[in-house]
Order: structure tokens, then C-alpha cells, then sequence
């Protein structure tokens, strides 16, 4: 879908929702595409080679175990 940029600022939000739902919109000036309104899609945080290949992945954020921390003294 092509919009002009008058249109665009009518219908931000029925163009949003659209855009949500994978249509390709396009704002113009007169007859010239200028912009492309797409989804912004969020990624889940993958934690290095592991993780994307499957294998579990250690959490960096839990507390270390008491024979750990004497490791690290």
C-alpha cells in the first residue's frame, strides 16, 4: 500500500496496524516513495553459540556456589 505523506499523518495509526500485520506501506511525496513503515520486532537475547545451536546455556545472572567464589579468590 502507497500513501502520500498527508494521508500518512491521517492515518498513523490504520497504517501502524497494517504494517503490524506484514503489508508493505509505503509514505510518498506526490508520486515518489520516500519511506518505509515496517514492524519493529523485538529479539530474544541469545547468549553466544550455545544457545543457538540448542545446547543449554549457563545463567550468568545466578549466584555462584561457595566452592566457586574460593576459586576466584
Amino acid at each position: 500500500m502507497q500513501v502520500n505523506v498527508h494521508e500518512a499523518k491521517t492515518q498513523l495509526s490504520k497504517l501502524i496496524e497494517a504494517a503490524l500485520k506484514g503489508e508493505d506501506v509505503v509514505i510518498a511525496r506526490g508520486d515518489v516513495p520516500v519511506v518505509r513503515l515496517i514492524s519493529y520486532k523485538k529479539k530474544k537475547f541469545r547468549m553466544g553459540v550455545p544457545e543457538l545451536i540448542g545446547l543449554p546455556c549457563p545463567d550468568f545472572l545466578e549466584p555462584m556456589s561457595e566452592e566457586e567464589l574460593q576459586l576466584w579468590e
